[in-house]
């Protein structure tokens, strides 16, 4: 695919191809799969202390591997999927809702050079042309949301390396994904491969799964049987793909030379609202708090991630990106100015360099200006506008101070805070900037 846009793309990938080839004496590289739920929250797993959900899949991979208490994505879908693709804040690359820059480079880009085989499963809303996913680094793909939007459940429209195929036998969107993931890791068993797995799963339309009394094979629309309550049937049956997956890497005997990260694409819903630590939870998909972009993450690796441990560092989706490369031993170029750091020594329990603060810059549809601006750090978080906010006391926002009353380590908070804010002030590119791109549903 060819784009005038697209000289830094092709200096980049120019630069890549002087990394060195595998040594065939090289011990191997490990496997990299990264699971992304879709609308799934911190508080719907039960490891993180969720009462609404089984989840008995995801709290095995917690219980023998890592958990973070402090991951934080966008609140909303494609934003998400931008920055963790790329390690770049959406201020410097988001272009539009529904779009990835044909300019960018992935994390698939850095480890197809560095000898991976790479493939994509799941939902895709990142821009319609057949070839985008080979494009930005996928040498296969299994897709919904490609080319177009049919329904995802109950007998989907999906797309498999570009070509549209239409289910009518009563399949199930989710299954028919994860037997992809499956299939992929089966056939790539040899090398050292990435599989990104970014679930249709648990996303509205909420609809019973062919596990629930209400399953209904015949069902031809995304509009119809839409209720919550297929919420809780949604989540077990996509912690259920997730143990599957597991289940065949542990077959193919590709388990112990395998990480797994488990993570979401923005909060729950809004119309779910769960049991939480004792107290209901609502779902704050698309809004500024923690409610809609604290997601669960999830870490496994045999022998190399102690078991047990829960990590309370900051970790944001741009870091997604950094991690990845470092795992398998991909070069991050440096003129690709990420803003995401590394968290592979806190996997392998070491202290690592954890990040301070995180700056989220978020419009839902691109253009000049963010409909809201801030830098959290660990226990503040400031607005564009100067008000802050006391994630210990107030982690819901309801009580707004200003900057003005703080003082001692709070004070110096939130000039660290406001520094990094105005490290982003102009960062802005007025090609984005000026940009007008049409909102596509969500």
């Amino acid at each position: 695919m060819k784009n005038p846009r697209s000289m830094r793309f092709a200096a980049v990938l120019l630069a890549l191809g002087a990394i060195a080839p595998l040594s065939a004496a090289a011990e191997r590289k490990p496997n990299v799969i990264l699971i992304m739920a879709d609308d799934f929250g911190y508080e719907c797993v039960t490891a993180n202390g969720g009462e609404s959900y089984r989840t008995p899949n995801l709290d095995r991979l917690a219980a023998t591997g890592m958990r973070f208490e402090r991951c934080f994505v966008q609140p909303l879908c494609t934003p998400t999927r931008v920055q963790l693709m790329t390690g770049i804040y959406n201020i410097r690359n988001y272009v539009e809702f529904g779009l990835l820059d044909p300019k960018a480079v992935t994390f698939a880009h850095l480890l197809q050079r560095a000898g991976y085989t790479t493939g994509i499963c799941g939902k895709w809303q990142l821009g319609k042309d057949p070839g985008l996913p080979r494009h930005f680094g996928f040498d296969e793909s299994y897709l919904w949301q490609h080319t177009r939007r049919p329904p995802r459940y109950a007998n989907p429209g999906l797309e498999h390396n570009g070509r549209e195929i239409d289910f009518t036998n009563g399949e199930y969107g989710p299954k028919l994904i994860n037997d992809f993931a499956l299939d992929f890791v089966t056939r790539h068993r040899a090398r050292p491969f990435l599989l990104y797995y970014p679930m249709i799963l648990t996303h509205d339309p909420f609809q019973a799964t062919p596990e629930s009394q209400a399953w209904d094979p015949k069902l031809k629309s995304e509009q119809q049987q839409r209720d919550v309550k297929h919420f809780a049937d949604m989540t077990g049956y996509m912690d259920k793909m997730v143990g599957r997956l597991v289940a065949k890497l542990e077959e193919l005997g590709l388990r112990e030379n395998t990480l797994i990260l488990f993570t979401g694409d923005n909060g729950t819903g809004v119309q779910v609202t769960s049991r939480f630590k004792g107290a209901d939870y609502k779902g704050g998909k698309g809004t500024r708090t923690a409610r809609g972009n604290h997601v669960p993450l999830i870490a496994n690796w045999p022998g190399r991630i102690p078991a047990g441990r829960v990590n309370a560092d900051l970790v944001c989706s741009a870091d997604f990106l950094p991690t990845l490369c470092e795992a398998a031993g991909a070069n991050v170029p440096a003129e690709l100015g990420i803003d995401g750091q590394t968290f592979l020594p806190q996997l392998l329990g070491l202290p690592g360099n954890p990040r301070g603060s995180y700056y989220l810059w978020y419009a839902r549809n691109g253009g000049r200006d963010a409909t809201f601006e801030f830098a959290q750090g660990r226990t503040l978080k400031l607005y564009r506008d100067g008000t802050v906010y006391d994630l210990v006391k107030d982690p819901f926002e309801e009580k707004p101070l200003h900057t003005a009353a703080l003082s001692g380590a709070a004070g110096d908070e939130s000039r660290r805070l406001q520094a990094v804010l105005d490290r982003y002030a102009r960062a802005r590119p007025e090609h984005l900037a000026n940009h007008k791109g049409a909102p596509v549903k969500d």
